[in-house]
């Protein structure tokens, strides 16, 4: 049986590629670069502005001279072009919550989160990368799987281990649409393996 390039999970749209291709961080190797490329910051909603502003004071001293300027002129989100809300950024490519230890890109809110000193970990969209989520309409919600050559590592790593997207992102997927969605994905994603392997 060949797999629909389109599935429908539990009322969620989303690309079979996020059940098929391969992706697994390489952090060693690619040092967070997805915090510092590409022309726009993450997409965030209104409520995570809220609670990006909520843990603003504490994340302050981590970030640089020039995030502190951005954040201070136009605040930590904005418009782009398509007129989503993203995170501001820095010189037209870093996010404003980037930090650094050493070589590697560190986000500061999470790291302030696994640190225990604020309750946001960071918005559910850098969580769930490489899957992008879409907002149609009608209320309807669409995943698709995002293609980004500085990923490739990860992507080796996936296919090195065997793990699909949809399973390195288990944790994720689980807090923005829940176990039992979660639950009815893995099921799914069992019986594509197994229309597949039956051919």
């Amino acid at each position: 049986m060949k797999i629909p390039p389109i599935l429908e999970v539990g009322g969620v749209l989303l690309s079979s590629e996020i059940l098929t291709e391969p992706f697994c961080c390489d952090y060693e190797k690619c040092h967070g670069i997805c915090c510092v490329e590409g022309d726009a910051g993450a997409p965030v909603t209104m409520d995570e502005v809220a609670a990006i502003e909520d843990a603003l004071d504490t994340v302050w001293p981590d970030l640089s001279a020039s995030a502190q300027s951005v954040i201070d002129r136009q605040g930590v989100a904005y418009a782009d072009k398509d007129g989503d809300l993203v995170t501001s950024i820095v010189r037209g490519r870093d996010c404003v919550f980037t930090c650094y230890d050493g070589d590697n890109c560190l986000c500061a809110l999470e790291k302030a989160f696994r640190e225990g000193r604020t309750a946001f970990c960071k918005p559910v969209s850098c969580a769930l990368y490489p899957i992008r989520e879409k907002q149609f309409g009608d209320g309807l919600i669409g995943l698709n799987y995002n293609r980004w050559a500085v990923c490739h590592n990860a992507v080796e790593k996936g296919r090195q281990l065997q793990m699909p997207v949809y399973r390195f992102l288990r944790e994720p997927l689980i807090r923005r649409f829940g176990q039992e969605w979660y639950d009815e994905l893995c099921d799914v994603a069992a019986q594509l393996t197994d229309s597949s392997s039956g051919q």
